[in-house]
Formats: structure tokens, C-alpha cells, sequence
């Protein structure tokens, strides 16, 4: 039995653009995070990549995409894309920003344009689960795919979590 699937604004831009994707809906635990879907999907938790909301000292939005089992180094995002500094978005302005709850915040059709930026390790990923517009669904893609739709920026600020 397939579980349907409702769409989403992330799905119905994947399904515009051609992209070949997955869908993998799991039970959604709040501040479970990666660890939770990872397991609930059978895969390595460095395969699932969040979706992160930061902004920048102008307080201009942009995305991070990140391993799952992995932290963001703004200090070291903020001198790669020549900024003075880098913080995570309070959850509500995250929210504005994307269009997104936290928690089910895709990179794929946000409400605003915003600069998504890519942990370069991701790219050499065969398959990642991001996440697909709603909490407890991801979609599962190839890196370069996701990385080419988003013309997402390559940078190295990973720290072992």
C-alpha cells in the first residue's frame, strides 16, 4: 500500500523542473530532527541534509544546506561569502523568510529568493534526503540535482557534531 502524498510548493518545483526525486514520508517528532528521520528512512544520518535559515549583519536571509550530523561553523560561512557575520534566524523570521514551519523548511520554492549555499562534502554525496516542504516528509535526490535547481554555492563550514 503507497501512502499518498500531498503536494507541496517544494514538490510542485521539483515535478516543474524535470528533477528526479523520491518521497519518503516518517512519523514527525518534535526537536527530533535528523536523527529521527534518518533512522525512521534507514540511512546514515550524514545523508539527510537540513535546511538551514541563517542571516547575515544586514539581517539578510540566505540557506544553508548541511549533513545532518554536522553543525555550521558561522564564522567560517560568514568570511566564504564575505560577510562580517552569520547567525541562524530566529524561528519565526525563519518561517517568514521560507514559507516554511521549522521542521519542514525545504530550499526548493521558499517565498523569498534567497542565496543557498551547499557544505561542500554533500556534493560528493550519491543520494541526500532534504527535506520536501512539510514535517515527517523528505524527499531524496541526487546532490548535483538539488545543488543545480538551487544554484546553491559550494562552501566548506562543517563542524563534527
Amino acid at each position: 500500500m503507497t501512502k499518498h502524498i500531498s503536494e507541496t510548493p517544494a514538490t510542485q518545483f521539483l515535478r516543474k523542473h524535470g528533477a528526479v526525486f523520491s518521497e519518503h514520508p516518517y512519523a514527525y517528532e518534535e526537536h527530533g530532527g535528523t536523527t529521527v528521520s534518518a533512522r525512521a528512512l534507514g540511512v546514515d544520518e550524514h545523508h539527510v541534509v537540513k535546511t538551514l535559515v541563517m542571516q547575515d549583519e544586514a539581517a539578510k536571509p540566505l540557506i544553508i544546506l548541511m549533513h545532518g550530523d554536522r553543525k555550521v561553523s558561522t564564522k567560517n560561512l560568514a568570511r566564504q561569502i564575505g560577510c562580517k557575520s552569520v547567525e541562524p534566524c530566529k524561528p519565526e523570521v525563519a518561517n517568514r523568510h521560507s514559507g516554511y514551519l521549522i521542521g519542514g523548511t525545504s530550499p526548493f520554492a521558499t517565498r523569498k529568493a534567497l542565496p543557498v549555499y551547499i557544505e561542500e562534502s554533500i556534493l560528493a554525496l550519491q543520494k541526500i534526503y532534504i527535506n520536501g516542504g512539510r514535517r515527517g516528509y523528505l524527499v531524496g535526490m541526487a546532490p548535483q540535482d538539488a545543488a543545480g535547481l538551487l544554484h546553491a554555492k559550494a562552501v566548506r563550514c562543517a563542524l563534527d557534531e
